[in-house]
């Protein structure tokens, strides 16, 4: 038996799961402002306390590890670090985008293609490319879209967007290839790919593992108080 905790943060949607050899067991989520810092610690003991295990039950602990909210990222990560410094597990990261990726597999053919994005600002998106196996076919960037996006994929084959920044993506791209899905990353996706790393023994190091911002958080210059240093 190997019960893998899984934790999302990357988006507004503060999400938990627990897996058993892949198997999903239970999951929490809740969406309110403030929920990662407020709530992330009770949903995990909510979760045990549900099935009736404690740390010592757990056999690793997973994390969405970007890109996403900084804020976000940065408190799931630091809570998976933190309770496999006290229970003395593993730490297993999962790309956030890949993890995103996989709740298209319902839709997909053999020769379809799925964008995973998140919404950034204005029309960019942070975004990657899966071949109907989940493997990538882009590098990991951000990309500002527009009516032209996809079109080396769109004329070839069916595409499937999902995430949150669907909304954002079918303003401008319109094709009769293109599929939008709206469906949210969960912690559930996490487990599921946590569990294939799992298997291989794909652990992160502790010491040095941090999320995966893709882009450098900036704090902004207050233009109110000419004395704040940046």
């Amino acid at each position: 038996m190997a019960l893998i905790l899984s934790i999302e943060t990357s988006t507004p949607v503060c999400s938990v799961a627990l897996h058993d050899n892949g198997e999903l067991l239970r999951v929490k989520e809740i969406d309110l402002p403030g929920a990662h810092s407020e709530r992330l610690i009770g949903l995990i003991q909510e979760l045990l306390e549900e099935k009736s295990l404690d740390g010592k039950d757990i056999s690793a602990v997973a994390v969405s590890e970007g890109p996403g909210s900084y804020t976000g990222l940065r408190i799931g990560v630091s809570t998976a670090k933190g309770l496999c410094f006290a229970w003395g597990i593993p730490l297993i990261g999962v790309s956030t985008l890949a993890a995103l990726a996989r709740g298209a597999k319902s839709k997909l053919n053999s020769s379809s293609i799925v964008v995973s994005m998140l919404d950034a600002r204005r029309m960019e998106v942070y975004r990657e490319i899966y071949d109907s196996n989940f493997n990538p076919i882009s590098s990991l960037d951000s990309e500002v879209i527009d009516e032209s996006s996809f079109d080396s994929y769109l004329q070839k084959t069916e595409v499937i967007f999902i995430g949150d920044a669907v909304p954002k993506a079918k303003e401008v791209i319109i094709n009769e290839n293109a599929v939008f899905l709206e469906d949210r990353i969960s912690a559930i996706q996490v487990g599921e790919l946590a569990w294939i790393k799992y298997q291989k023994n794909e652990f992160e190091n502790l010491a040095y593992f941090v999320p995966n911002y893709l882009k450098e958080f900036k704090v902004l210059k207050s233009k109110k108080n000419p004395l704040l240093m940046s």
